[in-house]
This record gives structure tokens, C-alpha cells and sequence, in this order.
């Protein structure tokens, strides 16, 4: 099988003016990064099995991403335990063979002079206690409330719904996982961590006063379903130093069945991210409202359609913003320079393009032409349990450009 997209070989060309304000340099936690474009987090389900280490074919998928020149790489989400798994194949980091083959990975990146960070990540209530490596494994939630529907390529139907979760008895007790992966990704070699925190995803849960239903500190009030988050952000704080460590939110909800109204999401999320602002962070990374957030469950939207840009950006200070979510390089552009009446932002990620042009970044600085993502190969995205060869295919298989 081959990918219908040409090399390109092209060095003479210049950035679009318009795209100049994305390769303006950023410092972070005494790092130095040589533009605003990062490559977030992207679930690719290829890890080795049954340890779901990161094998040799991703040291050789982040390795291109690396040359293709961004700022930062986040890398795919890392669960941080079997009772945080969702995907058959994605890599874990809380055992020391994960941490050896992340290692590789890292060292692959830095040769090529890239900044890496590892992504934690906990499912929660989106767990499978039929996971094909680890039948009957947990599924921990901050309540024990149903998430209803799913997705189509976990082969699951709105009647399906999800497992019913148990209700996680000592909240500490996964916090205390994710300073211990944290410390692994520092083991590692990763150059800082992001923490997962939107998408439906356990601390959204936490969040989510439609999830979380518990009535003790880590419940009820704003304040309280907000502790987790924050009590998470201080344990990873514990291990990497102030300006290493980002956190991904999701505001409008939508995704895996969260999703508050309106006056409670900003409330929630205005108390959040205040808080967050004050922790030493790199980052806040805040994903832009769009339409694929608006996942229909019962008739009703779970997405609470807003501007979270706008409306959160004036509760952000003193940490590094960064957005996600359907941006096209002219857009982030405007972001990073706060025309066009946006609010301005530091960083931009992007997701699916570096998937298909492995040298996004270098692209655009160059003025090459980039690979539409009509030529994203999505039988292949989320590939997994292939032979070698087969798993290569709409992975490491998009062909880099030649830049002399």
C-alpha cells in the first residue's frame, strides 16, 4: 500500500509572511524553544504487546516528527496504569521496561536538538474491563455514573454505552500514580510532562459536577471538584521544575459524555484556571470549541458551545497559553500575533497535519506546499497488533520533504 503524497525537495523558498509571528522563539522553564508550533499529543495505538512498551517503530515515528522542526513535541498520551487503560495498544509509563523504551524515543528526539514532553493520562470511566491484555481490570471513576455512547472505532454503539465504573475510594491514591509516572518520565529523559485534563478523560470527570457526584472533599463545589486537578499539577510540580510542566483542558466538554451548563463551566473553569496560573506551570493548553466536540447523546449536546479562548484568557497571567484544536497555520498565526480581533496566544498545537506531513513545521517555514489531510489514511490512524510492515503504513510511511 502506498501514500499518494509526493517528496518534496524545496530549499530555497521562505516562510509566508503571514506565517512569520509562529517561528518567533519561546522560552519555558529555561528551555529555548525555536518557534510556537507544537505537535500535541496524538493516540496512534502501536506500542509492543502484551508490555505495551514503545518499540522501535515509534522511535522511528518521533524521530521524523523531530526533524520536521517543532517547537515541542507532546508526546502521546502515556497511561499511567492498567486501571487507566482505554486503547488495546497504547503505550504505558509506569514500569520500568515502558520507561527504558521511552528512553529511546527521547534520546531519538533530542538528537535531532526537539523538546519532549510525556502526556499522563488516566481514562477513568472510559476503561475497558474487557481490555484484550488485561481482561477484568478495573474501571475507576470519581462517582459511579454510566458514561453514555461511545466511539466508532472502539466498536462501540450509544447502546453499548460504557462499562459502570466503581467510585475510586482514595483519590490520593491515584494521584500518588501520577507522580509516579511523572518521576518515570523524568527517568526517561523527557524534557517535562503534560498532564491530561479534558477530553472526558479522568480528571474531566472529576471536574464534571454530571460525573462527579461524591459529596466529600473531592466533591459538590466548584472548589471541590476542582481539587484533583490541582492536587495532580502539585504532585507532578514535585518532580519536574517550574516551567516543565503543562496541562490540556477541554472546557466546552462534548467529548466521552461531560459537558456542564453554561454559567457552571465558566465558573468552574474561571476558578480552575486561576488556581492553575499560580502553580509555576509551562503551559495551559486550552482546546478551541469545534464542532467535532459536539457528540450527540439522547438528543441532547454534551458540548457547551463557547469561545474558550476569549473567555478564559483573562484568567491566565502568568503561564504560557497554548491552543488546540482545528487550526489552520494563517489562524494560529493570528493567534500568536493578536490581530484580527483574537486574543493572542504563545503557543500553538496542532494535531492531524503532522500526522500527514511528518516535516509540518519545516513546511511552512520553507513555504513547501502542505499534504491536506484528504490524504489521511484513517483505517490507519489508530492502527495496532500489525505486523511491522502493515503498522508502518499512515505512520512512518508519509514521506518527508528534502531540505538543503
Amino acid at each position: 500500500m502506498t501514500i499518494p503524497i509526493q517528496n518534496t525537495t524545496n530549499g530555497t523558498k521562505k516562510a509566508d509572511p503571514a506565517h512569520l509571528p509562529l517561528f518567533e522563539p519561546l522560552t519555558m522553564g529555561g528551555l529555548t524553544l525555536p518557534n510556537r508550533i507544537v505537535m500535541s499529543a496524538l493516540t496512534r495505538n502501536r506500542a509492543s504487546v502484551p508490555s505495551l512498551v514503545p518499540s522501535d517503530l515509534n522511535v522511528e515515528y518521533y524521530a521524523q516528527r523531530a526533524r520536521g522542526g517543532p517547537g515541542l513535541i507532546i508526546a502521546e498520551g502515556a497511561l499511567t496504569s492498567w486501571q487507566g487503560t482505554q486503547w488495546p495498544y497504547a503505550p504505558g509509563l509506569w514500569t520500568d521496561e515502558q520507561v527504558a523504551g521511552w528512553k529511546k524515543v527521547v534520546d531519538a528526539v533530542h538528537k535531532e536538538g526537539t523538546v519532549i514532553f510525556a502526556q499522563l493520562w488516566h481514562v477513568g470511566r472510559t476503561s475497558r474491563p474487557d481490555h484484550p491484555l488485561h481482561p477484568g481490570c478495573d474501571v475507576l471513576a470519581p462517582s459511579a455514573v454510566q458514561g453514555r455512547g461511545g466511539l466508532p472505532f472502539r466498536h462501540m454503539t450509544e447502546a453499548d454505552g460504557y462499562a459502570m465504573p466503581t467510585e475510586i475510594a482514595d483519590p490520593q491514591a491515584i494521584i500518588d500514580e501520577y507522580k509516579h509516572n511523572a518521576v518515570n518520565a523524568k527517568k526517561a529523559g523527557f524534557d517535562g510532562a503534560e498532564i491530561m485534563a479534558g477530553t472526558g478523560y479522568l480528571i474531566q470527570q472529576f471536574i464534571d459536577s454530571g460525573v462527579n457526584k461524591r459529596m466529600d472533599k473531592w466533591g459538590g463545589s466548584v472548589e471541590n471538584r476542582c481539587r484533583f486537578a490541582l492536587e495532580v499539577v502539585k504532585a507532578v510540580r514535585e518532580v519536574f521544575p517550574e516551567g516543565r510542566v503543562g496541562i490540556k483542558l477541554s472546557p466546552s466538554g462534548g467529548m466521552n459524555d461531560v459537558g456542564m451548563p453554561l454559567p457552571e463551566t465558566i465558573e468552574t473553569y474561571t476558578h480552575l484556571l486561576t488556581a492553575l496560573d499560580t502553580l509555576g506551570l509551562g503551559y495551559i493548553c486550552i482546546a478551541r470549541d469545534i464542532p467535532f466536540f459536539d457528540t450527540k447523546l439522547d438528543n441532547k449536546m454534551r458540548a457547551i458551545s463557547h469561545d474558550t479562548t476569549k473567555t478564559y484568557r483573562s484568567s491566565i497571567k502568568h503561564t504560557h497559553l497554548m491552543i488546540n484544536g482545528d487550526l489552520s497555520p494563517d489562524l494560529a498565526a493570528s493567534y500568536i500575533a493578536g490581530k484580527d480581533g483574537l486574543p493572542q496566544v504563545e503557543l500553538t498545537s496542532f494535531g492531524r497535519p503532522w500526522i500527514v506531513n511528518p516535516d509540518f513545521a519545516r513546511r511552512l517555514e520553507h513555504g513547501v506546499e502542505l499534504a491536506g489531510l484528504d490524504q489521511l489514511l484513517m483505517a490507519s490512524v489508530y492502527g495496532s497488533n500489525l505486523p511491522e510492515e502493515e503498522s508502518r503504513v499512515g505512520y512512518t510511511s508519509y514521506p518527508e520533504g528534502v531540505y538543503v
